[in-house]
């Protein structure tokens, strides 16, 4: 490969990794600015939570369906797409005079990003080769993407009390415009030459209509009630539909997502372990944003700096650790130390206290997480990809951005629940409050460590081979 190869593809990557980037920050960043919204958007306070369950809805639910359009039309194709429609999604947000008009064009963000998503990290998978550089290229991502998600609070903090709450939206614009203009000169298709671009749509309509249905129960569960009729029946239009996109999938001629795919033990127990990981991760940035603000009475600004360790434990973790401990141990004992170090820095934070401090309470279980959140990322993605051949590129990346995502509501949804169960009503807020967030924390310790424990059974101790690929663009290739 020559010198102005190997820069062009440098170029690629720091294209696509900002792009997953940006995609992975709109999931947490407008949370920081909520109570600002709701006041000059007049929300009512049932329905604040639709600011980040639209996207969150919108973009579960659609992923499958984008990593097959990045197959079919191509990944640059779906790319350059998903992206003039985020972009756009992002500046109608901005300039919303309704809480209406701001939910809708979140939700046009999400499905917009369920587009780019699988399309950026199947580009990569295809124009990097097999093997250390395809790790390298996937570590980089994947910091890229527990990044954003960590940095999200930390920006939306420094952005609402800076600027105002329609920069978080804003700042997307000038990003999305520069990445649709570079996307065409740095990237090379991932469309194989003569695939057929037939398309599934009963089984892209039953997948999507199961995950959106499945997502949304899970976002309302902890208002409705977990036994309520509306979680109830929802789960089971969910079951209903999932169970009939399984039927229509192994009789379809060319099915969305074939179900022989799973007979891949590699990408199998990714997508399992990919699930556990962000139920037990994800909920933290949730717990750790309210015990800054309501417990130790942080404003949003030092609220959103509080996160600045996880973010860089993370870009640590996963940018430079993670891809020389897989070159050097595997990517099973990788994982499992990942998800056990994360284990350890929930049940630290656990231990949180209502007269506490952020240099003992809250920066080591920081650190502690990010670090495993960084090499979980990376190990499940390339877990979840590393066997799956060229032209299941994008599904394969669809499938494994849908499971931690769907792992990432579910956790969420669930130790909250439990949290809200366990807060007291008779002691001070700051008391009540800890109370619960300590039965949320330990609860997602417990369901780290068995992510750990079950990375050590179901994960192929062998270090990933991918099946013999189709001639894979080289990056002279412009199409």
């Amino acid at each position: 490969m020559t010198t102005a190869q190997r820069s062009r593809l440098g170029l690629a990557l720091a294209l696509l990794a900002s792009t997953q980037f940006v995609l992975t920050l709109d999931s947490g960043i407008m949370n920081v600015a909520l109570p600002t919204i709701q006041t000059e958007l007049g929300f009512a306070p049932e329905d604040l939570a639709w600011v980040t369950n639209a996207y969150a809805l919108t973009f579960g639910g659609f992923l499958l369906l984008g990593g097959r359009g990045a197959d079919l039309i191509g990944a640059r194709r779906m790319f350059v797409v998903g992206l003039v429609l985020f972009t756009a999604a992002s500046l109608a947000g901005a300039v919303a005079q309704t809480a209406l008009w701001l939910v809708l064009a979140r939700g046009v963000q999400g499905l917009a990003a369920a587009l780019v998503s699988p399309a950026a990290m199947a580009l990569v998978v295809t124009m990097f080769s097999a093997g250390a550089e395809r790790n390298r290229a996937l570590g980089v991502f994947g910091a890229m993407s527990g990044l954003g998600g960590a940095a999200g609070f930390m920006l939306g903090g420094v952005l609402t009390e800076w600027l105002g709450w329609p920069a978080v939206l804003a700042v997307n614009v000038p990003i999305g415009l520069a990445a649709i203009l570079l996307a065409p000169v740095l990237l090379t298709d991932g469309r194989l030459a003569g695939a057929r671009r037939s398309f599934d749509l009963l089984g892209a309509v039953s997948v999507t209509a199961g995950l959106t249905v499945l997502v949304y129960a899970i976002v309302g569960a902890p208002r409705a009630g977990w036994a309520s009729a509306q979680t109830l029946g929802l789960l089971a239009i969910a079951a209903v539909l999932l169970a009939a996109f399984v039927v229509v999938e192994s009789r379809a001629a060319q099915p969305l997502v074939p179900l022989g795919i799973f007979r891949q033990p590699m990408l199998r127990a990714a997508n399992v372990l990919a699930v556990l990981m962000t139920a037990s991760i994800f909920p933290f940035f949730f717990f750790v944003t309210l015990y800054l603000q309501q417990v130790l009475d942080f404003g949003p600004f030092e609220a959103g700096l509080g996160q600045l360790p996880v973010a860089l434990a993370m870009a640590v973790a996963a940018g430079w650790l993670a891809a020389k401990l897989i070159g050097r141990y595997g990517i099973r004992p990788t994982l499992a130390a990942g998800l056990l170090v994360a284990a350890v820095g929930l049940a630290w934070f656990a231990q949180l206290s209502p007269d506490g401090s952020y240099l003992v309470d809250v920066f080591g279980p920081a650190v502690l997480v990010g670090v495993g959140l960084g090499f979980g990322v990376v190990c499940v993605t390339i877990a979840g990809t590393a066997t799956a051949a060229q032209h299941e590129a994008g599904l394969a990346s669809g499938l494994i951005n849908t499971t931690q995502q769907m792992g990432g509501a579910l956790g969420l949804a669930v130790l909250i629940a439990l949290a809200a169960g366990a807060t007291p009503s008779g002691p001070a807020e700051a008391v009540a409050l800890t109370e619960g967030f300590q039965v949320g924390l330990l609860t997602g310790a417990v369901v780290a460590l068995v992510g750990a424990v079950l990375t050590l059974m179901l994960l192929p101790g062998q270090r990933a081979t991918p099946p013999a690929e189709v001639a894979r663009p080289t990056a002279q290739q412009a199409s």
